[in-house]
């Protein structure tokens, strides 16, 4: 797992927001990160607060539409998905997501 702190964590985030940015130019539909979550979760906050500047959708299981989710992640959370596919859970690991936004970039681009 990476963590990053003080000016790693800065590099980290104007990195994945320049490489959001070249999706974004390139007509690529942006990639869709979804969070599930629950409260109280001390990880699933630490997990909003990395990813406040990319936040696109957060899901709360407890909600009774989302028993389903609540049933299959009531004791992983956070779970992230990119795309409607499970990327990581529990902690943020920015390097694996920037490595999958990179695939989608690429994608996008015909390779």
């Amino acid at each position: 797992m990476l963590w990053f702190q003080g000016n790693s964590m800065q590099l980290a985030k104007h990195s994945f927001l320049l490489l959001l940015r070249n999706l974004s130019a390139s007509k690529t539909a942006l990639p869709v990160l979804t969070l599930f979550t629950k409260d109280p979760c001390p990880l699933c906050d630490e997990a909003k607060e990395v990813l406040e500047p990319y936040r696109n959708r957060e899901v709360d299981i407890t909600l009774p539409e989302n028993s389903a989710w609540y049933d299959r992640y009531k004791f992983d959370i956070p779970v992230f998905h990119l795309n409607g596919q499970f990327l990581m859970m529990h902690r943020v690991n920015l390097s694996k997501l920037e490595k999958q936004l990179q695939k989608l970039e690429q994608q996008g681009a015909g390779g």
